[in-house]
């Protein structure tokens, strides 16, 4: 008797994990055409990544949207294995709606199978994410807060101006993470850890390049979330056999298996296992310690 699998997911995107279907139909009913080039490629960095969701959140600006795609998302991982789910979005990026009303509609989609994530944006102002951690401290399914993006020299708000918002998420309970690291000096993870007070690395592909960083990755039990696929379209690795899973789970870091956005990196968490299993050094043994660690990671309201 077959043994079904039981996979973690921790880093998923709602605007990049429509169902493909959906897609089409959204677009249709707003009389909108889908971009030929909307797929990620490899090395397109991660400016032109990240432009591409102005299409996609275009389609879901309104409560019900959400909701459904929310709700398809929680479908298509379970259809994938994935017992351990969370979902990140960032509502403020929703107008059709109050922020408080598009994280509402989001639970209502999820339907308690996944933890939801809120993400405050690199170089918004920190009130967002002040307002993002006040919506989910009466909202239980609202397991954590995250910093995605990505920092610019010409942002007005560095990361150490979210640190009070982080502060007041760790008061209530709520997990942190931040995209860190993610072909940028590895001392974003320092900051991340030392000054939010980050219990998880988006990311984080540049952690070996500093030795003390990788050792308080180490010394503070950090989780990595590892999105081999979505590395290599952003440029932050050359190819998935470059990435330096291997390598962390060898010196006892903490890593797990994640695939970022469904639709637009068109990939999945088995199909990500599977291209983790071409990186030299990588074993079976050491793909199912990622796999437990992820379930020993998803994030749980105190």
């Amino acid at each position: 008797m077959s043994t079904l699998p039981s996979f973690a997911e921790l880093h998923r995107h709602l605007d990049g994990s429509i169902r493909p279907s959906t897609l089409v139909e959204l677009a249709t009913r707003l009389q909108k055409t889908v971009p030929n080039d909307l797929p990620f490629s490899a090395g397109m960095g991660l400016s032109a990544a990240l432009s591409r969701f102005a299409f996609t959140l275009s389609l879901l600006q309104d409560p019900a949207a959400v909701k459904r795609v929310a709700s398809e998302m929680c479908e298509d991982a379970e259809a994938e294995g994935v017992t351990s789910l969370e979902i990140r979005f960032a509502p403020q990026l929703h107008q059709g709606a109050p922020i408080a009303s598009i994280v509402d509609a989001a639970v209502e989609g999820i339907r308690g199978r996944a933890g939801l994530i809120l993400c405050g944006l690199y170089g918004e102002p920190p009130t967002v994410l002040d307002e993002l951690v006040s919506v989910a401290a009466s909202r239980p399914h609202v397991v954590g807060i995250d910093l995605a993006g990505g920092p610019s020299p010409t942002h007005n708000f560095q990361m150490v101006d979210y640190a009070p918002a982080f502060k007041k998420a760790a008061t209530l309970g709520l997990g942190r993470t931040v995209h860190a690291g993610e072909g940028r000096p590895a001392e974003e993870i320092e900051t991340a850890i030392l000054t939010l007070g980050a219990e998880r690395i988006g990311h984080g592909t540049t952690l070996l390049n500093n030795p003390r960083i990788a050792n308080l990755v180490l010394e503070k039990q950090i989780t990595i979330e590892a999105c081999p696929t979505s590395n290599v379209h952003t440029g932050a690795i050359h190819r998935v056999e470059d990435h330096p899973i291997s390598t962390w789970l060898d010196l006892g870091i903490r890593a797990c298996i994640c695939a970022d956005n469904t639709l637009l990196s068109g990939t999945n968490v088995p199909m990500e296992i599977h291209r983790v299993r071409g990186i030299v050094g990588m074993t079976e043994e050491k793909i199912q310690r990622a796999i437990q660690i992820g379930h020993e990671a998803a994030f749980r309201r105190k």
